[in-house]
């Protein structure tokens, strides 16, 4: 810890549970966990909520995987093998991704004006990775076999298996570097280092996860060179949302209770025209894709015309994003609380939903034997919606947790 923390009186989050565990006792600390201190605030109120929803979700998963496993899902070998949890893991990891560039701006490139969000956000990429992680390792039924299965089938050649090292690499590194900043340390050569490899970490795994999707020439819809991208734009764009929309809710959905620098980030025009150029480069790369698929006569982009006439599809476009972009756009509705959280919460739908058509819709036509015989049909069990829950409560849950004890709202004295 450096000196500027220290005199701040900082002390790291594990020092801060220990000592307050040698005054009041484990039975009192768990209590105190699981109440967050008991007084009535949206943070333990979303902590109250969002652990029930968590624990019931999570039940109904586990009995449903241990009476039925693998059946409980409507997936298959031979159709569409993935399906609702593996859109979720998607939707997570790209949003921490994406939380994490929002607030590599303030801690990495200097636009300080980000500060007030920056800590926050580095929680919510914990809290978004942790989600994505525990949806996928539900699904996959078994997952501690990977600590063997991994080191004895040494895959080098499979972009799962960087994806796996890179993202798990990442994780450690951002759970370090809030360590950091939560004791104070924002500016010390380790601090800043650690920033730069979760930066650089984040962006490799994602490059990874674009690759696991787009190599599969057997699924054509998937098959881009230029996925990696469009997966980092809408990683992007999602973080960004997550950030508007959870900040909002740290503060009762009031600027007039954010701090004053907060505040002034808020209901100044910064934030929103980078969320409306996200959305903005967004539309551009949707409006791309839809159009070289519906132009092309490959076998297997028939997908797209099914898509166009999916009122899922123009949800997400219209209502997810050219709302959304029009709002952040104006000069007047862009600074408003309500129009932000508004466009916020509607992207964040939208790119859920756009998470599940993607993964699903590349693995509608039959492998290896084109459309001719009619697309494979999907819709997702009770137990993949009940895994798609457990990630959303999860993230409610942790998000509660790190706003009532963990001060998100704290920044450098200097920002």
């Amino acid at each position: 810890m450096n000196v500027q923390s220290q005199e701040r009186g900082y002390v790291s989050m594990s020092d801060t549970l220990i000592a307050h565990w040698k005054d009041v006792g484990t039975r009192a600390l768990l209590k105190e966990v699981l109440t967050l201190g008991g007084e009535r605030t949206t943070a333990t109120t979303i902590w109250q909520v969002s652990l029930l929803g968590l624990v019931i979700s999570l039940a109904i998963a586990f009995y449903m995987l241990v009476t039925e496993g693998h059946a409980a899902f409507n997936t298959n070998s031979w159709g569409v093998t993935w399906g609702l949890p593996i859109s979720t893991y998607v939707f997570f990891v790209l949003t921490s991704t994406g939380l994490t560039f929002l607030a590599s701006l303030a801690m990495i490139f200097g636009f300080d004006e980000f500060y007030p969000v920056a800590k926050r956000c580095v929680w919510l990429a914990l809290a978004t990775l942790v989600a994505g992680f525990a949806t996928l390792a539900l699904e996959l039924g078994h997952p501690f076999r990977m600590l063997w299965a991994v080191p004895t089938g040494f895959q080098y050649r499979s972009p799962m298996f960087w994806m796996g090292v890179f993202y798990t690499l990442y994780l450690l590194l951002l759970l370090l570097k809030f360590v950091k900043i939560h004791g104070g340390d924002w500016d010390s050569r380790a601090s800043r280092y650690l920033g730069i490899s979760s930066f650089v970490s984040v962006v490799i795994a994602h490059s990874t996860l674009g690759l696991l999707f787009g190599m599969m020439a057997m699924r054509p819809m998937w098959y881009d060179g230029m996925l990696p991208v469009y997966f980092l734009i809408t990683a992007a764009m999602s973080g960004a949302a997550f950030a508007v929309f959870f900040t909002y809710l740290a503060y009762g959905f009031s600027q007039e209770r954010m701090p004053e620098k907060l505040r002034a980030l808020a209901s100044g025009s910064a934030l929103p025209n980078v969320f409306a150029t996200l959305i903005g480069i967004t539309i551009l790369a949707t409006v791309s894709r839809t159009i070289t698929g519906l132009w092309s006569n490959m076998d297997g982009l028939e997908v797209y015309q099914l898509l166009v006439r999916s009122p899922m599809y123009h949800f997400e476009f219209w209502a997810g994003l050219v709302v959304p972009f029009v709002l952040m756009l104006s000069p007047t509705l862009q600074r408003q609380a309500g129009m932000q959280i508004l466009s916020a919460a509607l992207v964040m739908a939208s790119l859920f939903m756009g998470r599940l058509e993607f993964v699903v819709s590349g693995q509608l036509v039959p492998m290896f034997k084109g459309s001719a015989l009619g697309l494979y049909q999907y819709a997702p069990s009770m137990t993949e919606w009940m895994l798609a829950l457990v990630g959303i409560f999860l993230t409610f849950a942790l998000y509660a947790f790190g706003e009532k004890l963990l001060d998100l709202s704290a920044q450098p004295a200097r920002a």
